[in-house]
């Protein structure tokens, strides 16, 4: 089975006069997490902006309509002011004498601006160039009209790099030795071969090793809830990864363990068309599917935002599922699910696990003496 992982853009790697990448930024950005900042000519981003927001700022449901990054506008000539904020976009055509395209050809190198003349290349990317865990994008073209074309082609890679950096960000804030119930994870580990991230306030609500189902869970009963279930099939094959599968599995699940306490509802996903959504994706080098909704009780009482992973483990041949739920209605979500999905990508099978992480959590079990 052939692993497909997101191709990106191979720009990366090329060197940008302007970006040169030899510092090393002490400092983390600063700014909002989902705030992108767009340096360029004013006219530029009038151009732009109905592009830039159809790409960036899409609109994602949880049930309430939240933009994915919010972007706001800043004159080129004043990025000196801004060069530690967490994600930065600088954009110009090569063919204007604005103070934009002026500033981009002053960026990019003669190997570099061959490269966007041909139009083989639009984007370039750096990362922790004057803050740590920043992103700097890069977009070029030869007139406005080429970058409005190409921006608005490549929408699914060019969201990817912010979304990346922000899990890098996140990650690094929830993932913590000292906050994390390390008696679970080792328990998970030495029971099933597989582990999972688990902060301090989740519990593990049920343990069905017969179903091999595992369900944590945090804040049950109040007003921010978020759920998380592991659920595996052994001697498995990848045929069994298509979306249609992967819906009819998820409800049998939560069919039949998330049930209110009288046993008279439980939880399904809302088949909504434009909520609904299943992807191809790369979870952690492995070829998964994605697929992010709403659920709901089946007498529609209550709902809420969801994300799962599919895929199959060739090493186990094993069939792994991974949800993250979150019923929290008196609040937004988007920044929560996220929460919720980098606890997702945390997930490792025995054999990614180190001897001495191994070795750590297997000593938090008790002793059976």
């Amino acid at each position: 089975m052939k692993l497909k992982i997101t191709v990106l853009f191979t720009g990366i790697l090329v060197m940008i006069a302007g970006l040169t990448g030899c510092n090393s930024p002490g400092k983390a950005a600063v700014g909002i997490e989902d705030e992108i900042l767009v340096f360029s000519d004013s006219l530029d981003y009038i151009a732009m902006e109905e592009t830039l927001n159809q790409v960036f700022g899409k609109v994602i449901y949880t049930p309430q309509p939240e933009n994915l990054f919010n972007l706001e506008w800043r004159d080129i000539t004043k990025i000196n002011h801004y060069k530690t904020r967490k994600n930065i976009i600088i954009m110009a055509p090569l063919d204007s004498e604005s103070n934009g395209s002026i500033y981009m050809r002053g960026l990019l190198d003669s190997t570099v601006t061959d490269m966007v003349k041909s139009g083989k290349e639009f984007v370039f990317t750096k990362f922790d160039e004057w803050a740590k865990n920043q992103l700097v994008m890069v977009l070029a073209a030869n007139t406005i009209d080429d970058l409005k074309e190409k921006v608005g082609s490549n929408q699914e890679d060019l969201v990817y790099y912010f979304q990346k950096v922000s899990d890098k960000r996140l990650a690094e804030k929830l993932y913590s030795h000292v906050y994390e119930r390390k008696e679970i994870q080792a328990q998970l580990l030495n029971d099933y071969g597989w582990m999972i991230y688990v902060q301090i306030d989740f519990h593990l609500a049920k343990n069905v090793p017969e179903d091999n189902f595992v369900w944590l869970r945090r804040a049950p009963g109040s007003d921010m809830e978020r759920w998380i279930f592991v659920h595996w099939i052994d001697n498995a094959t990848p045929e069994y990864l298509n979306r249609d599968s992967v819906i009819a599995l998820r409800n049998r699940i939560t069919q039949k363990y998330y049930r209110t306490s009288d046993d008279r509802n439980f939880v399904e996903i809302a088949q909504y068309d434009e909520y609904l959504k299943t992807s191809e994706v790369n979870f952690n080098n492995r070829y998964a599917l994605m697929t992010e909704g709403l659920w709901r009780m089946d007498d529609k009482s209550m709902g809420g935002p969801f994300v799962n992973y599919t895929f199959f483990d060739e090493k186990t041949n094993r069939i792994y599922m991974l949800d993250g739920s979150l019923y929290a209605p008196k609040y937004y979500k988007k920044k929560l699910i996220q929460q919720v999905d980098v606890m997702l990508k945390s997930f490792q099978a025995s054999y990614e696990i180190s001897d001495d992480r191994k070795e750590q959590l297997l000593d938090e079990l008790p002793d059976k003496d």
